[in-house]
């Protein structure tokens, strides 16, 4: 991997400060016992200086990987940074007064807080678009590599669209009901937001919770990459996995169930099913999406590894992921 000198530094500066805001925000847990929606009130900001920590530091680096349009994707990064802090202002600024940040329309300083969110979650989810079109044009040496960090921002796209759905008014909303005058859009499908809900993530516990195709469509940018990093580490252990075709037909299959996984728990949330009670049907489908994968799986196993060289006739081979890129200039 390349030295993080060479990734988009306000990305890599917004990450450090993003972490710091967990910090903050996990003593906030800690000492202060207010609760929202059912929640502790730091809860919310916590998990989101998390994500954006991780999500800062994954486009910092993939940027660095970038070998056109590298004034651009400077731009769309400067974009993600100034977008993602004023989203955390106001999430953090509403912690602050007690206040809901999402879906929040009690007062019109609440909804105007509320809409600017909107207008900068559009803003970054088109600037980590123009990040993926640029990460589509760029040529890799070793096609694992680009497989996984183009695989893992596609799906993070469209993870991060889900979010879009969540801002819908929910049924009981358009039906009028008095179950949420103060809010439009909810996390969860069929029932009310709050209520029993999973430790940790929160997520809803008695119906469906879009923000579980939410995070797992999002943090398909980190996990897709690492196990195709995880390959690398283990190559020197296992022989197969020095096979630049064996990483790639893993990579691709992980991919693919990967992208599976998002519709599969999107389809379950949209039904207004928790994650942890699924019916007939949502098993069904998971054992199918199982099977899918373990046979990807197997059938890139079972394909013969790439002759040695010197035994046929000399070809290019692909190189090792290294991640290298030269130092990263606007």
């Amino acid at each position: 991997m390349p030295s993080w000198r060479s990734w988009h530094r306000p990305l890599v500066v917004f990450s450090a400060v993003m972490a710091l805001g967990a910090v903050v925000s996990a003593v906030g847990l800690a000492v202060d016992d207010r609760v929202l929606v059912d929640a502790p009130i730091w809860a919310k900001p916590f998990k989101f200086y998390l994500s954006f920590t991780v999500y800062g530091l994954s486009l910092a680096c993939m940027l660095a990987q970038s070998t056109r349009g590298r004034r651009t994707g400077w731009w769309a990064g400067n974009v993600v940074v100034a977008t993602s802090l004023v989203e955390m202002a106001i999430i953090t600024g509403q912690v602050v007064r007690g206040k809901r940040s999402h879906f929040n329309v009690e007062t019109p300083f609440d909804q105007a807080l509320f809409t600017v969110m909107g207008i900068t979650v559009i803003v970054l989810w088109a600037a980590t678009l123009v990040i993926g079109l640029l990460l589509l044009r760029t040529r890799f040496a070793d096609r694992a590599t680009a497989w996984a960090i183009r695989g893992g921002v596609v799906i993070a796209l469209v993870g991060a669209g889900i979010g879009f759905l969540m801002t819908l008014p929910s049924a009981e909303q358009r039906a009028g009901g008095t179950e949420s005058p103060d809010a439009i859009g909810a996390h969860s499908v069929g029932v009310p937001d709050g209520g029993p809900s999973m430790p940790l993530t929160g997520w809803s516990t008695t119906g469906g919770d879009l923000r579980i195709p939410h995070f797992v469509g999002m943090h398909a940018l980190q996990l897709i990459p690492l196990f195709l990093i995880a390959l690398v580490v283990l190559a020197p252990r296992i022989a197969r996995f020095r096979d630049a075709g064996l990483r790639l037909r893993l990579v691709r299959v992980v991919t693919v169930g990967y992208a599976g996984l998002v519709a599969l728990t999107t389809w379950q949330a949209l039904r207004g099913q928790p994650l942890i009670r699924p019916d007939a049907v949502t098993l069904v489908a998971t054992g199918v999406l199982l099977v899918a994968v373990a046979a990807g799986v197997g059938v890139a196993l079972r394909r013969p590894p790439a002759p040695a060289p010197g035994q046929q006739r000399s070809e290019p081979r692909e190189s090792e992921p290294s991640f290298r890129s030269k130092e990263f200039t606007p």
